[in-house]
């Protein structure tokens, strides 16, 4: 699995954390919908990709949303996924004007998905995982594993369990797929 379809410079990078920024600025304040201006959308923003948006506040997270299946080109999907963050993760609130300085943005480009059969498969703090069971589904991000320092298993367990609604062996029975991720924040630019 490799990138070598997802083409982005430290300059697309940059654009897509404003259009993110002026996107979440101007939502929360006006309920208004950013406009992108032709001078940020690059080549490479028109292409087709998944993404997560993750919204933080002194480190703790406030919000993420993603998809794997883009219906627009990148600059669009960072746009719609930046407010659905904001408002419309069931797990939060919706983001308020006076926490807008308090929030960080990070962005997570995605691979395509690659179905596994084995959980050797899966490399820790390179692989986000997509469980699905049924009508049941759930992921987590690769930087998820890294961040609290699980084993493979409380990876996968974490997943099924918490996200997927399955139960902590949810797993063992699910189909599994990797992906993996550019991911990018406004501390990069500073």
């Amino acid at each position: 699995m490799d990138f070598q379809d997802i083409i982005l410079d430290d300059k697309d990078k940059q654009n897509l954390l404003n259009i993110s920024r002026q996107t979440l600025e101007l939502f929360v304040k006006k309920h208004s919908r950013y406009q992108v201006p032709p001078s940020l959308i690059t080549p490479n923003l028109q292409q087709k990709a998944g993404a997560f948006v993750t919204l933080r506040k002194k480190d703790k997270l406030r919000g993420c949303i993603g998809t794997f299946q883009p219906q627009h080109p990148l600059y669009l999907t960072i746009r719609d996924l930046t407010i659905s963050s904001a408002a419309y993760d069931h797990r939060f609130t919706p983001v308020e004007e006076h926490e807008l300085p308090d929030v960080e943005i990070e962005i997570s480009i995605l691979t395509p998905l690659q179905k596994i059969h084995n959980i050797e498969e899966i490399e820790l703090g390179k692989d986000g995982i997509l469980l699905k069971k049924g009508i049941f589904s759930g992921t987590f991000l690769p930087q998820v594993a890294t961040q609290m320092q699980w084993t493979k298993e409380e990876f996968l367990g974490h997943c099924a369990r918490d996200k997927a609604g399955i139960g902590w062996e949810g797993w063992k029975d699910a189909e599994i797929y990797t992906f993996r991720t550019i991911v990018f924040d406004e501390s990069l630019f500073r």
